[in-house]
């Protein structure tokens, strides 16, 4: 009986086998590149980036796959991508950017038009992981990218195409019109100017990164049909997140189909996301937000934002000033706390850097913003909503928004003749302390308000909201605290204006108004 089951046995064994090879006879055949078999050391002194381009061609010419950086600390200078390549960093490997007196890095490209955008969305090559022009590129993994020697300034022109930029890394990770990327998983230290630098780049896709960095974070550039999910961006000293539209592909591209959710933003101390710490950074004039803009030649449409937290940085800035167009942009679920400067800004400018035979003014319309909590936030600016004269902001839509301001404005403030921002830079921190400490709204046309409680922690007299050269404003369901000798609402030359279910005011109308304060 005994004989007789393990002859059985051995018979269903042998036919199983075979049949797994038939069903598996077109299977592809997984080869993995490790950097070790093609000299890397991975003892943090000697230059390993050699071996891992070698490992790169090698599997790049046998079709793709994956090159495995298994664990050790690899100092590098440029490493460069190629199509069909999967670099998976494990667990315990460490990329490390080598000094510049390394002469590690490769040098910057040639560029004509310099003058249109910053150093940082000039260069590519320069950098410490890049590729251009490539299609289905992964970079993955639980190791870490250390910018080491990455600097984070902008190079200096002086007159040449290249930025006289040598052999100086300034971004961690830079892409150039690529398709189908794929960045999951890993954690990047100091990244340089842009930790992550994506430009003119389709069908892209950031997940689950921690990034904590001396600079900006993640940029998405011109690009189209990218997704932003489960991302920790710590950068106290630039922004987190930031799409942006600039001149850097030599002409204009909108940054479009764009959604950025499930993500934590923060300007915390540098390094203390990682350790654990959660310093936060002293304020500077940016810090840890997500921003659309400044660079915005092409502009931006079809964008979301959805279930991001802010910690100890600024607020969401929405900035259209070089002349390309922001439309249909949706903000849901969205908390802060410790809100450095504003919770919300969104200005249409006209800085216009760009040639002038393709720029002209940008426009900005259709921008829904719902279900905000801020709390701690920064007695200089409210939400400031800003157009340019002869230019409105239009339809806008904001409800569902709790925001606990620090308080503590003057009747001088209430007072003050508020700057124009004009051709300057979009930065509420240059304009100065508002004349309102809830919402300041001018230049805008449609309006719309629900569902709003203002509150905040020290005596404020300076009004709740401001709203000046404002056309077809719905306010329904405000509730704003006061003091008793200050107002609630200051209208200047605002016409269509109409306030329903709102204690102390309750249906107002007025049309062609020209000043009205509600105490």
């Amino acid at each position: 009986m005994s004989r007789s089951f393990y002859k059985l046995f051995f018979i269903v064994a042998v036919f199983s086998f075979y049949y797994s090879m038939a069903q598996n006879k077109n299977a592809p055949v997984v080869t993995s590149y490790n950097i070790r078999r093609y000299g890397a050391v991975g003892d943090g002194k000697h230059l390993d980036h050699i071996a891992i381009n070698n490992a790169i061609s090698a599997c790049a010419k046998a079709g793709g796959g994956t090159v495995y950086i298994p664990a050790g600390n690899y100092l590098c200078g440029s490493v460069h991508l190629k199509s069909n390549i999967h670099l998976y960093i494990d667990a315990g490997a460490v990329i490390l950017g080598a000094p510049a007196e390394k002469h590690a890095y490769d040098t910057a490209e040639v560029f004509a038009y310099t003058q249109y955008q910053d150093g940082g969305h000039t260069f590519f090559h320069n950098s410490l992981i890049w590729g251009e022009n490539l299609s289905n590129v992964s970079i993955t993994g639980s190791g870490i990218i250390n910018g080491g020697g990455l600097t984070s300034k902008d190079k200096e022109h002086n007159g040449d195409p290249s930025g006289g930029a040598i052999e100086t890394g300034d971004k961690a990770i830079a892409l150039k019109n690529c398709r189908n990327v794929l960045i999951r998983d890993i954690t990047i230290f100091h990244g340089g100017h842009f930790a992550i630098l994506a430009t003119g780049c389709d069908l892209a896709t950031f997940d689950n990164l921690t990034i904590d960095t001396n600079r900006d974070g993640i940029d998405i550039d011109c690009c189209t049909n990218t997704l932003v999910s489960n991302c920790r961006v710590n950068s106290p000293n630039d922004d987190a997140i930031c799409p942006k539209s600039s001149y850097a592909l030599n002409k204009k591209v909108v940054t479009e189909n764009l959604v950025i959710t499930n993500c934590e933003v923060s300007g915390f101390e540098e390094g203390t996301l990682l350790d654990g710490r959660r310093i936060p950074a002293k304020v500077g004039w940016s810090s840890g937000r997500i921003k659309f803009g400044t660079e915005s030649n092409g502009g931006f449409k079809n964008c979301v934002v959805s279930n991001c937290v802010f910690r100890s940085c600024n607020g969401l800035a929405l900035e259209e000033v070089d002349g390309g167009i922001m439309e249909n942009i949706i903000v849901s679920n969205i908390t802060m706390q410790d809100t450095r400067h504003y919770p919300v800004y969104i200005t249409l400018g006209k800085r216009n850097r760009g040639p002038m035979a393709t720029t002209g003014m940008g426009t900005v319309k259709n921008i829904f913003i719902s279900h905000i909590i801020a709390t701690g936030a920064d007695s200089m600016s409210g939400i400031q909503i800003t157009g340019t004269p002869g230019y409105d902001v239009e339809n806008v839509q904001l409800q569902n928004i709790y925001i606990s301001y620090k308080g503590g404005g003057t009747k001088q403030l209430a007072a003050k003749d508020f700057p124009e921002l004009g051709k300057g830079y979009p930065e509420p921190y240059l304009l100065g302390p508002n004349p309102a400490y809830g919402l300041f709204a001018r230049h805008v046309k449609g309006l719309k308000i629900s569902d709003i409680k203002f509150e905040y922690e020290q005596p404020e007299f300076r009004p709740a909201f401001l709203l000046n050269d404002v056309k077809d404003v719905y306010m329904n369901h405000i509730e704003a605290q006061k003091e008793n000798d200050a107002a609630i609402i200051i209208l200047k030359n605002t016409s269509g204006f109409s306030i329903y279910q709102s204690q102390p005011i309750e249906n107002q109308h007025m049309d062609n108004a020209v000043e009205k304060i509600f105490q």
